[in-house]
């Protein structure tokens, strides 16, 4: 007959009297339990008032077992053991449990992946996956710690941190400029399934249309010029790296392209206010474990770093 869950003796007594069992000794007991002889002797005793028994035999300079002590020492040393094996492996599972992080393919090609390397030097002995999905998932269900997510400042989570915003400006290799402009015939790379605001359509139908910007380079553009549409952003930069064309160039994704000489901007950048798109972080616990917390802090502070540069 099974004794109700409210009723068994307390878990520290059984601990103590196992290690006691296992050692046949309270000095030895006290050691692998890291605490006084005197206590470990308390809790055996506390134990067999418990049960109203003696569960041990004490002897001039040793101890057995008693018939019911015997009895309740296999019991409890195989259940304290499998507890011992089931958390040892939960433990060892948690440790090993790398920090998942997901964005767009977009982001995670030019923003994440690049920095990766400085993550590893400057928080060493945490595991990262990176999970590219332009799909928007449960966070929970698929096991991801951090989501970096571009929306709206009204469509982000309200304890969602505001990485950096986003500026807009068409972008070409410096070779395929013709005396310092881009020629009227170039051909425009469209990010084929971006938002109005990143599309040529909106830039051409700007107020600004047909003037360059500050730089002086962009030149007119018809709106009838070639256009390649690409259904990923990093393809679009891969193209315009290659020559291909120009392309609406958000600035706080290419800015190493930029400040390394192997993209120019062509005109003024656009600006969203606060309330336009942003890229956002968002953790999927409100009390992440340290390992998360630390690459959640990293990655706030190469936004904040990226930020100052771009202005």
């Amino acid at each position: 007959m099974s004794l109700p869950l409210a009723k068994l003796p307390p878990l520290d007594l059984l601990r103590g009297f196992v290690a006691v069992g296992r050692r046949m000794s309270f000095t030895l007991a006290a050691q692998d339990l890291f605490l006084t002889q005197s206590a470990v002797s308390r809790q055996v005793l506390l134990l067999e008032q418990y049960m109203q028994t003696p569960l041990l035999q004490r002897h001039h300079r040793s101890i057995s077992f008693t018939p019911m002590g015997e009895r309740l020492f296999r019991s409890a040393d195989a259940a304290l053991l499998q507890l011992q094996d089931s958390l040892g492996e939960l433990r060892a599972a948690q440790a090993a449990r790398p920090v998942t992080i997901t964005a767009s393919i977009g982001m995670t090609g030019l923003w994440l992946l690049p920095r990766l390397s400085r993550l590893q030097q400057q928080v060493p002995g945490v595991d990262v996956r990176v999970a590219a999905s332009d799909s928007t998932i449960d966070l929970r269900h698929e096991g991801i710690d951090l989501a970096l997510r571009y929306t709206r400042r009204v469509h982000a989570p309200a304890d969602a941190i505001r990485l950096f915003g986003e500026s807009v400006a068409p972008v070409a290799h410096p070779l395929l400029l013709k005396n310092g402009k881009l020629p009227a015939d170039a051909t425009l790379l469209e990010f084929d399934q971006a938002n109005p605001h990143l599309r040529w359509k909106s830039w051409l139908d700007h107020e600004s249309l047909g003037k360059a910007g500050k730089t002086g380079k962009l030149g007119t553009i018809s709106k009838k010029a070639r256009m390649l549409r690409l259904n990923q952003y990093d393809m679009v930069i891969q193209a315009t790296l290659a020559g291909q064309g120009v392309a609406l160039g958000r600035l706080e994704l290419i800015a190493p392209q930029l400040e390394g000489g192997q993209l120019v901007l062509l005109a003024d950048p656009r600006t969203q206010g606060d309330d336009g798109y942003a890229y956002w972080l968002i953790q999927a616990e409100p009390s992440p474990r340290r390992e998360v917390q630390l690459i959640a802090n990293w990655i706030c502070a190469q936004a904040r770093a990226r930020r100052s540069l771009i202005g």
